[in-house]
């Protein structure tokens, strides 16, 4: 685009014209054209050259970082910016959310975001985030609670390396996050670069720059689409800002066309049907599906053929009800015929393609990360597969929840109504055994977290015991982490919902739990749904601002503070170091704890306009305060109850 020189009028003389053009009728939309950089030089002439060769920004760059720009005194009339469209086609996806921390790169799609449409700043809603690696977490923690992605939107290079750690962890938990970034070349030049996406291509699954508004429209599909495709990932869309502001008169939506998920083929789903049916006693180990509709879909298998089930429920999103009456380890432990749904280790496993395959085509520089190179592991899927029965058989590369109905399908078509009765009977079966088993595990749970019950620091085990009775009958979503905590959900509580517990990081990095939790909590605002974050100490100062972000939204989440000081886990490996080189433990703490002084979360909520209380030490006023927190939640008011904790 051609630059030109423009003079300006005071900001005032602006505003009046602007307000006479608005009486007359005029609803134009104006854009500031480039300008000639040379001419908004300092007085002295050229700009200094920045160090090593690096040019320094002109005065105008300065102007604009800092605010202090008035608009040009001629400006094109746009009609139909471009990114109005790009904010019809992310609405016509279906995202609700965008969240960004915001920057000049894409002031023309903030703009739309917020005024386009009727009702404006609707679907998507702009949500407001402190940093970038809580905007992408938090489409993170969004995407693993409904099984959709929504949008995390990026400034430049600085943007995308703020937000990198987030997007390798949502690469490598598999899930589906949709982000664009601005490029502005025109104006601080460390912000842009040529190949933007670069920076990320080793573990995003697709990304796109393209150059005209029309490429933008279809790129930001295919990024939605490749994103929600097995295997799921993070994908990127690098939308110049003048292509944002491009007027587009006659452009038009193209129309959206979803992805085609790989299936099995009739061949293969007629085999499974008959194994299932034919077996006296069949089992389906369910892992990670895509979206509520697979668990749906592996119920109703299930019921069909009577099978005990596994599930991958407390351990992540999207699997089977962990307190159904057909999941647990049924009346007969010795099973003829086994069906893994995204998991492996049975006679017949559906799992969609692995990480590796897109980790090969998209690592370039040959990083190779671990977990995402063959041979070098990864995350694991759900229960166990043919325990007791036949060899397991190699995995069947397709998707498995696209693959549900047509087996259900193939198994309706061959039940006789002998084998229905035989399928009741054998239902009936394992509700009993099931019954009985989770009794147990509950009981012996239950003894088992007795130790310390009483005890301060207070137990992590009776955090998690006093606040199940209070959520219980509530629609509610364990969207942080548990591992550092004790995982005593696991035991404890009922993962019946798709989205009951959304399990860990992903890569294991620190700073997820509090924005993973508002992401939740965003999916959970007009469900009528509760998010509870139990929330490790060391992990929230990496990204405390999302307490911000909660109030300021106003979002329904608790979070409980799983205070014990330090980071623990570093702590024992370096008291272990310690013993055994001989050096003794009495310095272990130093550079591994959170000591001298203190840190008071209630007061740092407090900071971000956040209600809390606490710390809390005297484990008898704990059950008061969650019940606080659960009825302010449930209000709609974020809410943080500092609890001092035993180590683990």
């Amino acid at each position: 685009m051609a630059k030109s020189n423009k003079t300006s009028v005071g900001r005032r003389g602006f505003l009046r014209n602007a307000a006479a053009g608005a009486a007359a009728g005029a609803a134009a939309l104006v854009t500031p054209p480039l300008v000639n950089a040379q001419a908004q030089n300092t007085g002295t002439g050229a700009p200094s050259p920045g160090a090593a060769g690096v040019p320094a920004p002109t005065q105008a760059q300065i102007d604009r970082e800092t605010g202090n720009v008035r608009p040009p005194a001629t400006a094109h009339t746009i009609t139909r910016p471009g990114s109005d469209l790009m904010v019809q086609t992310i609405r016509e996806l279906g995202i609700e959310y965008v969240a960004a921390n915001p920057g000049s790169s894409f002031e023309g799609l903030q703009e739309s975001f917020i005024n386009y449409g009727n009702p404006p700043n609707r679907m998507p809603e702009f949500i407001t985030a402190l940093h970038e690696e809580s905007a992408v977490t938090m489409a993170h923690g969004y995407a693993k609670a409904e099984g959709k992605p929504m949008l995390a939107l990026l400034h430049g290079t600085i943007g995308i390396q703020h937000g990198a750690m987030s997007v390798y962890q949502a690469y490598y938990d598999r899930v589906p996050v949709l982000m664009i970034a601005g490029n502005d070349p025109d104006f601080i030049a460390a912000h842009t670069a040529h190949d933007m996406a670069g920076m990320v291509r080793s573990y995003t699954k697709w990304d796109a720059e393209p150059k005209t508004i029309d490429e933008a429209l279809v790129a930001i599909q295919r990024a939605y689409n490749e994103a929600i495709t097995p295997p799921m990932g993070p994908t990127l869309v690098v939308l110049g800002s003048e292509i944002q502001k491009d007027n587009a008169p006659n452009t038009k939506i193209p129309a959206y066309k979803p992805p085609v998920f790989v299936t099995i083929d009739a061949t293969r789903a007629k085999e499974i049907a008959k194994g299932l049916v034919e077996a006296q006693n069949p089992r389906i180990a369910v892992g990670r599906l895509r979206t509520p509709e697979g668990v749906q879909r592996s119920v109703e298998l299930a019921e069909l053929v009577g099978a005990s089930t596994s599930t991958a429920a407390t351990g992540g999103p999207m699997s089977f009800p962990q307190r159904h009456h057909l999941c647990g380890p049924g009346a007969d432990t010795t099973y003829d015929y086994t069906l893994g749904l995204e998991t492996g280790g049975a006679q017949a496993s559906i799992t969609g393609p692995a990480l590796s395959k897109t980790a090969a085509t998209r690592d370039t520089v040959h990083i190779g990360f671990g977990g995402t190179v063959p041979g070098a592991g990864g995350r694991g899927g759900g229960g166990r597969g043919g325990r007791g029965g036949a060899a397991a058989a190699p995995p069947i590369e397709a998707d498995a929840e696209a693959s549900l109905p047509l087996i259900i399908e193939e198994v309706n078509r061959q039940l006789t109504s002998d084998q229905k009765a035989r399928i009741q009977a054998r239902i009936a079966k394992h509700t009993t055994a099931n019954h009985e088993a989770r009794l147990t595990a509950i009981t012996q749970a239950v003894e088992s977290k007795r130790a310390g019950w009483n005890g301060t620091p207070i137990s992590t085990a009776r955090i998690y015991a006093e606040l199940w009775p209070l959520i219980m009958n509530e629609d509610w979503c364990l969207a942080s982490p548990s591992n550092f905590s004790g995982g005593h959900h696991v035991q404890l509580w009922d993962h019946n919902k798709p989205y009951s517990y959304l399990g860990g990081q992903g890569a294991g990095g620190m700073g997820y739990g509090a924005p993973a939790s508002v992401g939740a909590a965003l999916a959970a605002k007009a469900r009528n749904r509760i998010v509870v974050n139990v929330q490790t100490d060391g992990d929230l100062n990496y990204s405390p601002g999302v307490l911000w972000t909660a109030v300021h939204h106003k979002l329904p989440m608790l979070t409980v503070m799983h205070n014990n000081r330090a980071w623990h886990q570093e702590y024992m490996f370096v008291e272990y170091m310690a013993g055994v080189r001989g050096r003794g433990d009495d310095r272990a703490h130093i550079g591994s704890t959170l000591r001298d002084p203190y840190l008071d979360y209630a007061k740092m909520a407090a900071g971000y306009g956040m209600a809390g209380e606490g710390p809390i030490t005297d484990p008898t006023k704990l059950s008061a305060a969650l019940k606080r927190g659960v009825a302010s939640a449930k209000r709609g008011e974020p809410y943080l109850i500092d609890v001092i904790t035993q180590p683990r």
